[in-house]
């Protein structure tokens, strides 16, 4: 099975830039209802994965609490806590399901290196799910 048949496509997703701000990250967090988002760099690479502690902690760690400061942080300047690992759109569907066990999402890139997408976990439960109640079905 091919990893795009689960894949949301960029298009379809938030995601951040490194040169968003921290109150540009809030709000688009806030909009989409992620607890984290892929962040790509200027070339369209996949650069990390930012959640709601890391900006919990940013707006706490850069004295951000006033959201005109909040406008002054950049998300590169951000750390993230936890990285969600890549996958490269020709992979096999087990090192699919081998990396979303550890992360809720999966990002994908193409043979270039560059971000064209997710897979969720939810996703590939929903996927597995339907196959079995299929199968009693038969």
């Amino acid at each position: 099975m091919n990893i795009l048949f689960f894949m949301k496509p960029k298009s379809e997703i938030a995601y951040l830039s490194e040169t968003h701000t921290l109150r540009q990250a809030l709000e688009k967090m806030k909009h989409s209802g992620y607890s984290a988002i892929p962040i790509i760099d200027s070339a369209g690479s996949y650069a990390g994965t930012l959640s709601e502690g890391d900006l919990l902690w940013a707006v706490l760690d850069k004295d951000a609490c006033d959201i005109h400061n909040g406008e002054k942080v950049s998300v590169r300047d951000i750390p993230q806590g936890r990285q969600n690992a890549p996958i490269n759109v020709n992979a096999e569907i087990e090192d699919l399901l081998l990396t979303a066990m550890n992360q809720n999402f999966v990002p994908v890139t193409d043979d270039r290196g560059l971000f064209i997408g997710i897979v969720t976990r939810k996703d590939i439960l929903q996927h597995f799910y339907d196959k079995t109640q299929e199968e009693k079905m038969e």
